[in-house]
């Protein structure tokens, strides 16, 4: 059951672990949900099922669906399962299953259309692009590197800034449902996740960017806990920002949010070992560009990794989408759109 009345519908882009993570948290809060997800993974079990069948890469996209899933734990546990030896060693069922619905109803969409049905998910999820496409990344070196899972090793090899990121081929179109889903969109979440490699991607499908900011929803980034080895070692919460401006325009986002948590010290220790530690909010950048931070402890305090935390995720965003909301009908005493 649904803990607030106020359930707007919100567009999440993004990829990876810390998309999944902010869909577990805020499914608990509104059914409209939708996730656009990127299509640029070649790595892992996804790359290879890419490689032998030729398929769109299932991983991202499998992740999310388990994230909204309301099935029997046991169907969710056998979507995550993976094989632990073999040929199909790293391997996950749920990625078997996408490729085998692939396979049945000869249409990626429809795979993880039925997919979803399968996981009885909360809202839905889309593949940014049914096109098949790689990642091209320039350094401020001048270096350039083909292919998602080689740009971060790329970037410790010549140990300078990823200057730009685009698609091969340069024209990628949208599934169709994407631009249609921004277009209604009350709250549009980029992130959290890889700044370069899970949410940039999506921004640069044509007409995506575009629609984003012509949205008159409430545009979020929410701002990564730490850096990322590989992509943002020393990026400030403003660098992040600075990236998703250079790459899909003014305008592309309207709050940032950011954590104010502490990291446990035995955590911390772990991440400064590899040349990375908590991003640093520069609030005086974001006052001179005009975009509003929104600050909230976010940690999530299990485990040995400092990543997000579903609940206090989700809530921080339902609480600023609440108090908007609150705000402009008090202002205007216009009903919700």
């Amino acid at each position: 059951m649904l803990k607030q009345s106020y359930t707007p519908h919100i567009v999440a882009i993004g990829g990876g672990t810390g998309l999944s993570t902010m869909l577990r948290g805020l499914k608990r809060h509104t059914e409209n949900l939708t996730a656009i997800v990127t299509m640029a993974d070649d790595g892992g079990g996804s790359g290879k099922l890419r490689e032998d069948l030729g398929m769109l890469p299932p991983g991202d996209l499998r992740n999310c669906l388990v994230a909204l899933a309301e099935a029997e734990p046991s169907m969710e546990t056998l979507f995550k399962y993976r094989f632990e030896s073999g040929s199909l060693r790293g391997q996950s069922i749920g990625n078997l299953i996408i490729a085998a619905m692939n396979g049945i109803y000869g249409s990626f969409e429809e795979a993880i259309r039925h997919a979803g049905e399968v996981l009885a998910i909360t809202g839905r999820v889309l593949p940014v692009t049914t096109q098949d496409i790689r990642m091209y990344a320039c350094f401020s070196d001048g270096a350039q590197v083909l292919g998602e899972s080689r740009i971060g090793s790329a970037k410790k090899q010549h140990n300078c800034r990823i200057e730009r990121v685009s698609l091969v081929p340069e024209r990628v179109l949208p599934t169709e449902s994407v631009l249609e889903s921004i277009e209604r969109a009350e709250a549009i979440i980029l992130g959290p996740g890889s700044l370069y490699t899970s949410i940039i991607p999506n921004l640069l499908v044509e007409g995506v960017a575009d629609a984003v900011r012509q949205s008159r929803a409430a545009k979020i980034y929410v701002c990564n806990v730490m850096g990322q080895p590989g992509e943002t070692e020393d990026y400030s919460a403003f660098d992040h920002v600075e990236a998703l401006i250079k790459h899909a325009g003014e305008g592309i986002i309207d709050y940032c949010l950011v954590n104010t948590g502490t990291i446990e010290e035995a955590v911390l220790e772990r991440y400064l070992k590899d040349g990375v530690g908590p991003v640093f909010v520069d609030r005086e950048r974001f006052e001179k560009a005009g975009i509003r931070l929104i600050c909230a402890d976010l940690t999530n305090r299990e485990g040995n990794l400092a990543r997000h935390d579903a609940g206090r995720l989700a809530e921080a965003i339902m609480e600023f989408l609440r108090n908007k909301y609150t705000a402009v009908l008090e202002t205007t005493g216009n009903k919700r759109r």
